[in-house]
């Protein structure tokens, strides 16, 4: 996440009021970002709007945010995980 730009701020948040987690937390420019850390075969997603609303009382209400998702794939032909990136996944819980 660094080579593409990011500046990371929390790895696997956990809120005392809340269950769930936040794999990674950083910043793309003034944009904070929650990253959400997926190893599959599938291309399913998992919610976090709750972890990330606990995360945003602590900041500025004026603070931009998105959810993005990095999904790491592993499959027999390659020797390698491949990864990708989908900026400003949608959120089916609205925060």
């Amino acid at each position: 996440m660094r080579k593409l730009g990011y500046i990371m701020v929390k790895r696997n948040f956990r809120s005392p009021r809340c269950r769930g987690e936040i794999d990674l937390i950083g910043w793309e420019g003034d944009v904070l970002c929650f990253i959400e850390v997926k190893t599959r075969t599938s291309r399913d997603g998992k919610p976090i709007a709750e972890v990330a609303r606990e995360y945003l009382r602590r900041l500025p209400p004026s603070c931009q945010w998105r959810l993005d998702i990095v999904s790491v794939y592993y499959d027999s032909l390659t020797p390698r995980p491949q990864m990708e990136v989908f900026r400003n996944a949608s959120l089916a819980g609205r925060i």
